[in-house]
Formats: C-alpha cells, sequence, structure tokens
C-alpha cells in the first residue's frame, strides 16, 4: 500500500537529457507520459524543474541541481529512484517543498475547484489529495459523505474542518493526520469516518485551549489517539444504526462499541479518557443517545455529536483530568 506524498532526494547530478532516459522513456513505455514546463518557479535558482504528466493521469515533479534532485509523483516511481531517501513537505527544502506544494494547489484548483475553495483543508490534506491511493478515494468522501456529516453538504463539512485546521493547531502533525484519510486503497467509508472522530476530538481540545500530541506510542504496543500532558485519550465512533449488521439501535451501537475499547486498549491503559464520536448519527439517533445516556464501563468516557455548525453536544461519565467547558455542550 502507498503511503502519503512525500519527496524522494536523489544525491546524484542530473541532466534533461537523462531525465528523459532513466525517467521518462521507462514511465513513457508503462502509461505514455511526457515531459511539460512546471507551472511556478522555484525560489531557489539553483534548480532546473519539469512536470512528468501520464496519459492515465498519473503525475511526477522533478527539480535538480549538481548533486541534488527531489521527485515528487503518484505514479509508479522509476528504478533509477528506487534507492532514495524519502523526505516530507517540511524536512525537503523550504524552496523546493514551497515550489512542489503551489504546483499541487494549482492542479486542484484546475480538477477540483469545490475543493479549492477551502484552502486550509485544501493544503492539509495535500499528501493525500495528490498521492497514489487517496487521490480519490479522499476527494469522493469530502464530496459524497460531508465528510462523515449525515444530512449536511460538503461544502458545510468542508467548512466545519477548513474552521478547524486554520487554527494551525494541527499543523505540526500533519503527515501523522492526514495520512490516516488517505492511505486505503479504496473507499473505506467506516475508516474514514473513524479517522475524522479524531480531527473531531482534535477540535474539542483545540477549542477548550488545550495543547495536546496525537499518535502516543506507549510500551503496550498500543498507540493511543491523543496525549493532554501526560493524560491519554483514546477515541472511536460507531457507525450509524443503518449500516451495522447488529446492534441496531443507536443505544446498543455505542454500548458495543465502547465496550470494544474497554477490552483493546483500555484494558492496557486504564486511566485514558474515552471518547466516543456520534457525529455518525441523524438527530433522531443522537437524541434517543442523549435521552438514555448509556455508559460503557469505562470512567473517564464522553458521549457527543458534533454538527458542521460547529455545535458540539455530549454527555460524560467520571471526572476528565482536562476541562472542556466551553467546547461542549453538556446534555
Amino acid at each position: 500500500m502507498a503511503g502519503p506524498l512525500r519527496f524522494r532526494r536523489s544525491e546524484k547530478t542530473w541532466t534533461r537529457q537523462s531525465v528523459r532516459e532513466q525517467l521518462l522513456q521507462p514511465l513513457n513505455q508503462s502509461f505514455g507520459a511526457r515531459i511539460e514546463e512546471p507551472w511556478f518557479t522555484i525560489g531557489d535558482d539553483r534548480y532546473d524543474a519539469l512536470r512528468l504528466e501520464m496519459d492515465n493521469g498519473d503525475f511526477a515533479l522533478f527539480c535538480f541541481r549538481p548533486g541534488r534532485a527531489y521527485w515528487l509523483g503518484n505514479t509508479e516511481t522509476p528504478e533509477a529512484l528506487w534507492r532514495t531517501d524519502k523526505e516530507t513537505f517540511t524536512e525537503a527544502p523550504y524552496a523546493v517543498s514551497r515550489w512542489a506544494q503551489r504546483e499541487l494547489t494549482a492542479r486542484i484548483e484546475v480538477t477540483d475547484p469545490w475543493l479549492a475553495d477551502y484552502e486550509y483543508v485544501t493544503w492539509f490534506f495535500l499528501p493525500v489529495f495528490g498521492s497514489k491511493d487517496g487521490r480519490d478515494s479522499t476527494r469522493r468522501f469530502f464530496a459524497e459523505d460531508a465528510a462523515g456529516f449525515p444530512d449536511a453538504s460538503s461544502e458545510e463539512g468542508l467548512a466545519f474542518y477548513e474552521s478547524l485546521l486554520q487554527t494551525g493547531s494541527l499543523d505540526a502533525h500533519r503527515y501523522t493526520m492526514a495520512s490516516k484519510l488517505g492511505t486505503s486503497p479504496g473507499y473505506d467509508l467506516t475508516r474514514m469516518r473513524a479517522t475524522m472522530a479524531e480531527f473531531n476530538v482534535a477540535k474539542l481540545l483545540t477549542d477548550a485551549g488545550l495543547d495536546f500530541e496525537p499518535e502516543v506510542e506507549q510500551d503496550s504496543g498500543h498507540a493511543l489517539d491523543f496525549a493532554v500532558d501526560d493524560d491519554l485519550v483514546e477515541v472511536t465512533r460507531p457507525e450509524p444504526p443503518a449500516r451495522r449488521s447488529h446492534a441496531d439501535h443507536p443505544v446498543a451501537a455505542v454500548k458495543e462499541t465502547g465496550g470494544a475499547k474497554r477490552s483493546d486498549q483500555l484494558a492496557k491503559h486504564p486511566d485514558s479518557a474515552l471518547f466516543i464520536d456520534c457525529t455518525s448519527f441523524t438527530e433522531t439517533e443522537w437524541n434517543a443517545v442523549a435521552g438514555e445516556q448509556p455508559g460503557v464501563g469505562h470512567e473517564p468516557t464522553v458521549v457527543f455529536r458534533a454538527r458542521p455548525t460547529g455545535r458540539i453536544e455530549g454527555y460524560r461519565y467520571g471526572k476528565l483530568p482536562f476541562d472542556l467547558d466551553g467546547s461542549v455542550e453538556w446534555v
């Protein structure tokens, strides 16, 4: 399975002729390929740059100077670049990274202007919007499923995550968080909705003014979803009852999903806070949960539902080790 889009760094000296022979030729044989000039210049005039466009819609960016070159693409990697190190947008030189991201953003402006209107979403998820696996599924998720919100438009879903991402609270964790959404080879709606539950919890923590670290590895072998100072947080998201083969009532869905976490990560980390995200539930389904307020046998637990307007309702069992007042309307 391919991962998020990253540069391959080559230490050899390239010329336009060697690019044609070692990069363009094998791609042309496989897909049909051509070299085109880039849309933007690099802010480092030592580099020459070009685009490789494939007939199947794949693309690659390549820039090079004596002794150093960077390749970025969602196509087959030519053999000449197989044994090269990879770098994220943050790890690559600033001028190279900025140029590549401008190229990728401009491509989205052409192919998906509805998405490019949300500049923070577009920027944050560039590593998957341009990846081999995630380019189609991630766009479809935002367009067709409103990023996991039922009874909402794609614009409403995008606006919700635009408001979170523009705070910058997840900038330092861009690859960690974005890659969770876009590295599945198929359209895995359940997994993508579960991923956005972590973004929803990040919004709760951000709105509460809390500092946090996502994807925290533990000696137990588990990686819990967040650490807020020394306090751990695990997140889960029940599928709506209509999509479940059993536990077809919203209250049963909450109990079953929370119980699964209790016997897994929480068994090894019993002091962790559990967040159960019911954002996939309709208004009627959520009202049934909020009315009964089922527990799952673990404390502290927060059960909540987010709406695209930014309103988040929830209830809790046990005392949280941090304050969420101001980010949740307790019911």
